[in-house]
């Protein structure tokens, strides 16, 4: 009998698929297997290279993302801002230096979100006010943070989980860019009179003088957010596209996803149909399709000054990245470069694959309602070798 029902829903799964191509009958064969019985899935495939849709299934459904919604952010964030775009703090100060070493002001830091901000810039940061001839520090250390709004957490995000300050003054991944650099101006030999911090987001009154910067590109964070899954990197993005929104007083998660509305139009979707609540994945508000990230796979492959870094910044099967233990010993093995997204009962895929006919092919595959990602994975990769031999013998 359990052979006799297999058949009829293998049969069923094919006859709503008019195109039967040898790879349709074969992803039309895993669409059969037992594990989706308790469970959802999108998938899309389409051919870059011939132009063409060569498999949907429930490819415009909505599915909450995980982490392949960083694609959405990646390809937003090169559009409008581009590989280029920085990412900088900047160090000022205000009042004048004594002729005995006394600075008559405040140390003034605007943060850039940057969160690559570590230990050799807050040393450089306290060596360049060792330079300028100051001992001691009248005033204290104030941290500029009007780039984002005060909400230390991502739309969505749940309470418990173990997730990184939002705050445009990272250090070291964390909420501790002042206790930092005090430590690093006592190592230099500089004090400080007041040591109360403080944290504003407007420039003081009195003039500014620019002491220092550190300065990051896009393109340096898009490879730990893509290849890592790196959340933090994720949300700098977010607030970076947020705080280019017109008319913007501060970045908030709102303008961000605004930005990101604006990307969707241009493929050619209705914003209205999805919902986009940050720029790692983490939230649990975020809605899309897959034909929708497929669109946008498309849309990037299409501009090289889009696909090069997006396509660099992807892991690679079983070489690096969240792949670099996955499909080891296949077919798909190093042929498919793609962004990894987990979250509970979500396990997706999405990016490109490499085919034995030397086409090149966009696919998303979001499994929604399984819990066990091992699994879905597992499901996954067996589709992925069947996209990269297609065309094959």
């Amino acid at each position: 009998m359990k052979k006799i029902i297999s058949f009829l829903v293998l049969l069923a799964v094919c006859m709503s698929h008019r195109a039967q191509t040898p790879l349709a009958v074969r992803l039309n064969t895993l669409l059969a297997d037992t594990l989706l019985r308790d469970s959802e899935v999108g998938l899309r495939v389409v051919d870059l290279t011939a132009d063409s849709l060569l498999f949907d299934y429930q490819g415009n459904k909505l599915y909450r993302p995980a982490s392949i919604q960083k694609i959405v952010t990646a390809v937003t964030a090169l559009e409008f801002l581009g590989v280029e775009h920085p990412f900088t703090t900047c160090l000022y100060h205000t009042g004048h230096v004594t002729p005995d070493s006394l600075l008559e002001g405040s140390l003034y830091i605007v943060g850039g979100f940057d969160p690559l901000v570590g230990k050799a810039d807050m040393d450089a940061f306290a060596a360049a006010v060792k330079d300028m001839g100051v001992r001691q520090i009248k005033g204290r250390l104030i941290g500029n943070v009007s780039l984002k709004d005060t909400l230390r957490w991502g739309s969505g995000w749940c309470w418990d989980d173990d997730m990184p300050p939002l705050t445009p003054l990272l250090y070291e991944r964390t909420d501790s860019f002042l206790p930092a650099l005090h430590r690093s101006l006592s190592a230099q030999g500089v004090s400080v009179v007041d040591t109360t911090f403080a944290y504003t987001a407007y420039a003081p009154d009195s003039i500014m003088t620019q002491i220092a910067y550190c300065k990051r590109n896009l393109e340096e964070l898009l490879d730990r957010m893509m290849k890592k899954s790196d959340n933090l990197h994720a949300e700098a993005l977010f607030y970076h596209l947020a705080s280019a929104y017109e008319g913007s007083l501060y970045a908030t998660a709102e303008e961000g996803a605004e930005m990101m509305k604006k990307m969707i139009q241009r493929v050619g979707h209705d914003p209205k149909r999805f919902i986009m609540a940050d720029g790692s994945g983490v939230s649990l508000y975020n809605y899309l399709s897959p034909e929708l990230l497929a669109d946008l796979l498309v849309y990037a492959w299409k501009q090289p000054h889009l696909f090069k870094p997006l396509y660099n910044s992807l892991p690679i099967a079983g070489i690096d990245g969240t792949l670099k233990h996955r499909m080891k010993g296949t077919v798909a093995y190093r042929k498919i470069h793609a962004k990894t997204g987990t979250l509970t009962g979500v396990t997706s895929l999405a990016g490109y694959a490499h085919a034995a006919n030397g086409h090149t092919l966009a696919f998303v595959i979001i499994n929604q309602n399984m819990l066990q990602s091992r699994v879905a994975r597992s499901w996954q990769d067996r589709v992925c070798e069947a996209l990269a031999g297609y065309g094959g013998r």
